[in-house]
């Protein structure tokens, strides 16, 4: 069932607006599709004026920058530690803007959003001595 962007038929009061005209496709949203930590699934979305975005469904790599150095790496994803979206996200291991990460070269947080990017981008966390 798709999601629908367009404005509410009620006030914020409970009134209702008077309905000037009907739905209109271009308001109408896409079903949420998480993007998982597994070997890389790509779906590319045709979007307005025939350009398109590209979904990441699974991935396994991200691409880690070191903020002291300004240095960038890919580094292997090994879970996810945290999600402030949702926590059943951190079981699922359901990735998004803001997620922090377990990688290769230490724990990260999600600066891109993979769903809208078709990429993982993340920073590391300093470490909390």
């Amino acid at each position: 069932m798709a999601t629908w962007n367009g404005r509410s038929r009620r006030k914020p009061t409970g009134g209702r607006y008077v309905q000037g005209r009907k739905k209109r496709k271009f308001e109408v949203g896409r079903e949420k599709q998480f993007t998982f930590v597994g070997s890389e699934r790509l779906k590319v979305y045709r979007t307005k004026g025939a350009n398109s975005k590209t979904r990441v469904l699974a991935t396994d790599f991200a691409n880690v920058t070191d903020s002291k150095t300004g240095v960038t790496k890919k580094s292997r994803i090994v879970t996810v530690k945290q999600n402030p979206a949702n926590p059943n996200y951190t079981q699922r291991n359901i990735m998004n803007k803001g997620a922090v990460i377990q990688t290769e070269l230490g724990m990260a947080v999600i600066t891109s959003r993979p769903g809208q990017h078709g990429m993982v981008n993340a920073t590391l966390l300093e470490k909390q001595e």
